[in-house]
């Protein structure tokens, strides 16, 4: 099967035309049961394992060009570890497309149902956005995490990658591309990819047929999306994340959840960036925990106290900046706090709102970080890297929003979508309860059976003939 030629766009005419097509693919995606899009995505994930080659060549080129930036320190160490592919990254990425298609229909669900009075009901019920640009780094996975995650919530959308991962990603587009081909239904326009820094430009102006754009990245790439676009931005920057070990920690656990934490994978968002620990256990358990983030030749860098109770070791004098500080690599920064009032305090002061975990078997302690700590993932005895939406059964995520509105955490299907009103009447008029003719009634259904009883009394009488 011969592979669809990539649209190359490079004028403002073609971004807008682009955003044209995507915005009538999305009407068609919305059509589709559910059925039809989980056989879409099935599809894909065979397609992804049998372009496994290709994709892994297609990545060695990106590779090898960026090998020189990574050696003259113009690419951070984390960032080319974010561009590298795998075969076990191949088959992550076709597993998570498989488990979006497990996953129930996000659309169509009655979220709400309200008797306004006699054969007068309204119900609220989820739906697609449309159109989604994603502006993102590094990663080539994310590719196949938003293409699955667009297709099943019936959105259409726009990519633009970063360039050092221009090859990876048009590998694995063609691929999605060219398996779409096999269902006349579902427009190739569903899933496209941009090319340039101008296109990004251009996209971030087309708000008539964009519904949503998701930067995925730096904090400084979400800033600037958000100062040059009048389409909504759902925010998805950087992750400073914490570990807190509290006075009644358990010992091994603060040990075996911070080096998970910190080491496990630390070129991502959800692995933590400062260690924050009690005074009253520092002395005794600082030096094992240091002992072991040095086992993975992790660079601490401490405050005053923490260098006071490991004079035999190398460590950094900690700056201001360095608790404000997203490394993405093997460093972390340490403090030693007076209790947890402090703790919280700098958790909220320093931190990006993304995740943080308290290390306690201090039941009351936990419940007060978990409920003042202001992020989007506060966790007692557990790693943060546990925040991902694979991880918390979403098959995918399109990334982990640090905002408050609309979606926060790590976002799945549910955050793809939205809500519209339906309202059944039988000729009911506004006029009719301004005069005072009629009263509303205002009565929440059950969702279980959303269905007021007049209408549920001739559903059943109907079902009931022969």
């Amino acid at each position: 099967m011969s592979q669809p030629r990539m649209p190359v766009q490079s004028s403002e005419e073609s971004v807008r035309s682009m955003a044209r097509r995507a915005r009538i693919a999305s009407r068609a995606l919305a059509k589709l049961s559910l059925k039809a899009r989980n056989e879409v995505l099935l599809a894909q994930a065979k397609a992804i394992e049998e372009g496994r080659l290709g994709i892994l060549k297609a990545n060695a080129v990106d590779c090898t060009r960026a090998e020189p930036d990574v050696r003259a320190g113009k690419m951070s160490r984390a960032m080319f570890k974010r561009l590298q592919v795998t075969e076990q990254g191949i088959a992550q990425m076709a597993t998570q497309v498989r488990e979006v298609a497990r996953l129930g229909d996000p659309l169509g669900r009655r979220l709400a149902a309200t008797q306004l009075d006699d054969g007068l009901v309204l119900y609220r019920e989820s739906c697609s956005l449309g159109v989604l640009g994603v502006i993102f780094e590094s990663r080539p996975d994310v590719v196949p995490q938003l293409a699955s995650l667009a297709l099943k919530s019936g959105n259409a959308a726009i990519m633009k990658g970063g360039s050092e991962a221009k090859e990876t990603n048009e590998a694995i587009i063609s691929i999605w591309r060219e398996c779409l081909a096999e269902f006349p239904e579902l427009p190739a326009e569903s899933v496209n990819l941009l090319h340039s820094r101008a296109d990004v430009l251009e996209l971030l102006a087309q708000d008539r047929d964009v519904d949503l754009i998701i930067p995925r990245g730096s904090y400084q790439l979400a800033q600037f999306i958000m100062k040059y676009s009048r389409i909504p931005v759902l925010g998805h920057s950087e992750g400073i994340c914490h570990v807190y070990v509290d006075r009644a920690a358990d010992r091994k656990k603060a040990i075996d959840v911070t080096y998970d934490s910190k080491a496990q994978y630390p070129a991502v968002c959800n692995a933590a960036e400062t260690l924050l620990v009690h005074q009253a256990i520092a002395p005794e358990i600082l030096p094992r925990i240091v002992a072991k983030l040095k086992q993975a030749s992790v660079e601490i860098r401490g405050d005053h106290k923490t260098r006071a109770l490991l004079p035999g070791e190398v460590i950094v004098p900690a700056t201001e900046k360095d608790w404000a500080t997203e490394y993405g690599d093997l460093i972390i920064s340490v403090k030693v706090v007076a209790d947890l009032d402090e703790a919280i305090e700098h958790i909220n002061s320093y931190g990006s709102h993304h995740t943080d975990t308290i290390v306690t078997e201090d039941a009351d302690a936990a419940r007060r970080f978990m409920s003042e700590v202001d992020s989007a993932g506060v966790y007692q005895n557990a790693s943060t890297r546990f925040a991902d939406g694979y991880r918390y059964g979403f098959g995918a995520e399109v990334g982990i929003s640090t905002g408050k509105v609309h979606a926060r955490g790590p976002m799945g299907l549910e955050g793809l979508t939205t809500y519209k009103y339906k309202l059944y009447g039988n000729g009911h008029t506004v006029a009719e309860y301004v005069k005072g003719e009629k009263k509303f009634k205002h009565r929440a259904l059950d969702l279980a059976n959303p269905f007021p009883p007049e209408r549920a009394k001739a559903s059943r009488t109907v079902k009931a003939r022969p």
